[in-house]
């Protein structure tokens, strides 16, 4: 197991190393000087020099990306362009919106999604199954941000039933969840589908297995069978689902929080592209691409402790 580990951390660093070279040169790979296009056309001289000076624009390409990953490993990630606040510490600010928004969207999309597979897998070819295999493929064809909008339009504009936009007012715990039940469901209905389909499959080839007709033929209950044994094993599949769904959902949220008007991470840098604000952009998408390889990581690791077979095949 320490072998692993060791492994998946040394993959998931070289992935992290990636991408903040993709994102370093994401200031080269735009035409015109990286000081001239954060601050904007209208910016004199002296302000380009003095900003170029303090992002060590001056300094070799080589010596901007070492300074650049030594500042990042320590959580320095820059300073904002308009406001000169850290990055990090913006984030911050934000990052909690979106951990809670896609915990939601991914909880509730679980809860509802792994019961559903595991039933349509128990009565195969009956109208329940065929039901379910409707509705999957139809929640995984609507495109989140369609679903957005319609929830919005029906539930808080029409119907008046929950509340439109924001996140809450602070401290008021009853009022966040309140705010937080759309944009959920929206980031989180396809996930429902997907969930259903995988756990679906993964029953079905497990309940045909020679153990479960063993346990079947000793005279075990159904329910002991079915969630005792074969889900047990079938479940491990959608646990590398649920750890990519993690990493599908922030993508998500952009359009969630720019709809509803959530002050999260993904608005963050969707504002932040447009107003050319590079630092929040790399910051942002950094720590998005971070959060979703140590979630990645974490499945993997859950199902290698669950399945020795994992572990003994690397």
């Amino acid at each position: 197991m320490a072998f692993y580990l060791a492994k998946r951390l040394g993959l998931s660093a070289a992935v992290i190393l990636l991408v903040v070279l993709v994102l370093f040169s994401l200031l080269y790979l735009i035409p015109g000087d990286p000081a001239t296009i954060a601050l904007g056309p209208r910016a004199t001289p002296e302000a380009v020099a003095r900003y170029a000076e303090k992002m060590h624009l001056d300094e070799p390409v080589w010596a901007q990306f070492l300074i650049y990953v030594g500042n990042a490993l320590t959580g320095d990630l820059g300073v904002d362009v308009f406001s000169d606040r850290p990055v990090a510490e913006i984030i911050g600010e934000r990052l909690g919106f979106t951990l809670a928004l896609v915990s939601a969207g991914l909880g509730w999309a679980v809860l509802l999604g792994v019961p559903l597979g595991c039933l349509a897998a128990v009565r195969p070819n009956t109208v329940f199954d065929r039901i379910t295999g409707v509705l999957s493929v139809g929640t995984i064809a609507v495109p989140s941000f369609l679903v957005s909008i319609w929830a919005l339009l029906i539930f808080a504009v029409g119907l008046g039933w929950l509340p439109a936009i924001g996140a809450g007012e602070p401290g008021d715990l009853g009022d966040q969840i309140s705010h937080l039940i759309l944009p959920a469901f929206a980031i989180g209905l396809s996930w429902v589908g997907y969930l259903a389909r995988m756990v679906r499959a993964s029953m079905l080839e497990v309940m045909g297995e020679n153990y479960i007709r063993s346990a079947r033929a000793f005279g075990l209950r159904p329910n002991k069978v079915v969630f005792g044994y074969a889900l047990r094993v079938a479940i491990l599949p959608t646990i590398t689902l649920i750890g990519m769904g993690f990493g599908g959902l922030i993508s998500s949220t952009v359009f969630a929080e720019i709809i509803f008007a959530r002050p999260g991470l993904g608005k963050m840098i969707f504002d932040a592209v447009m107003a050319r604000n590079f630092p929040i952009v790399q910051g942002g998408v950094l720590v998005a691409t971070g959060l979703y390889i140590v979630v990645v990581l974490i499945s993997d690791l859950v199902i290698a402790w669950l399945d020795p077979r994992v572990r003994e095949s690397l």
